[in-house]
């Protein structure tokens, strides 16, 4: 498939296979923040492979080899996933927020609250020029989340 017609397909909606998937690294707390962005969220975990049993089980510490090697939440058709950094290689989140989009005011601020317990709300959840419900926070994992309810079409 040529440049041009990869590109076609993106603008046609058809994405020639491409799947675009959150990759979040935890300072050793990745499986208790994907337990709760699955009740949250709705989601179910479909992995989580912790470095005990693995190749990657030579590379770290005793202590570490319950912490997840990799997880993967799947909420609908799309997934996220996430592992705990290796140690001293865990650094905090910057430059990106995972953005979710949702049709239902009263839905966007229920998950709005829920993430917002016990983290930062770095933009109180209102409406906007845009949408009639957003909100920006970092949750209690340190995860910085966008939520947005757009005005219907």
């Amino acid at each position: 498939m040529s440049f041009e017609s990869k590109d076609t397909a993106a603008r046609e909606g058809k994405g020639g296979g491409l799947q675009i998937n959150p990759y979040l690294f935890f300072n050793g707390n990745c499986e208790a923040a994907f337990t709760y962005y699955a009740e949250i969220l709705g989601g179910t975990i479909v992995a989580m492979l912790p470095h005990e049993g693995t190749p990657a089980a030579e590379q770290v510490p005793a202590e570490w080899l319950g912490k997840v090697l990799h997880a993967k939440l799947k909420i609908g058709d799309q997934f996220l996933m996430a592992s705990d950094a290796p140690p001293g290689r865990f650094a905090p989140p910057q430059g990106f927020s995972v953005n979710i989009n949702i049709e239902s005011p009263q839905e966007a601020e229920r998950i709005f609250e829920a993430l917002a317990k016990d983290g930062k709300v770095t933009m109180p959840i209102g409406q906007t020029f845009w949408a009639l419900r957003f909100g920006m926070l970092v949750d209690q994992f340190g995860t910085p989340w966008m939520i947005n309810c757009q005005e219907a079409s």
